[in-house]
């Protein structure tokens, strides 16, 4: 008689996947959706790239598709609020960049050298795979300039005009 599932205990489980999946507000942003087509691109460049004669570029979506899935939950779960100490936008730019540039090399390599369907196609959605995430690193970079022009963050000024009135010699 235990063994009877009512839907009153699903609720646990369902919150604790409902947990996990981003929100509607961040899934809607354009991080998020940029973030969502640069996990589902790298996955199917990967599921492409497994079913090529070209199995050998296998590494670079998927290390794209876990670093993207990775950031998509630290931003969807807000982890990164909660580690102010670590350097998450210089961190997204550096992925962003690093992934474009070789998803882009591996890409030309696959449509080119390759003959088969499965690597024609990996290289395709590499191609686009290559225009989201150089997408994300140009809208990361414009925020990080704009940042740097503002003079970091406002918590940090009243802390920097403190020390400039400063009367105290400290040698």
């Amino acid at each position: 008689m235990g063994d009877i599932e009512t839907p009153e205990s699903n609720v646990p489980q369902q919150s604790a996947l409902i947990s996990v999946l981003p929100s509607k507000e961040f899934a809607t942003s354009r991080k998020g959706m940029l973030l969502i087509a640069e996990v589902a691109l790298s996955f199917i460049s990967f599921v492409c790239f497994a079913a090529s004669t070209a199995a050998a570029f296998v590494t670079v979506p998927v290390l794209a598709f876990l670093s993207a899935l990775f950031l998509l939950f630290a931003y969807s779960t807000k982890l990164n609020e909660r580690f102010k100490g670590f350097r998450w936008p210089l961190m997204d730019f550096m992925r962003c960049v690093a992934s474009s540039i070789i998803f882009f090399i591996v890409s030309i390599m696959a449509v080119s050298k390759y003959a088969d369907g499965s690597s024609k196609a990996a290289g395709i959605f590499g191609f686009i795979a290559t225009i989201a995430f150089a997408l994300d690193f140009y809208f990361i970079f414009n925020e990080l300039a704009n940042f740097l022009k503002q003079g970091g963050e406002s918590n940090e000024e009243p802390s920097r005009q403190q020390d400039e009135f400063s009367d105290s010699d400290s040698d």
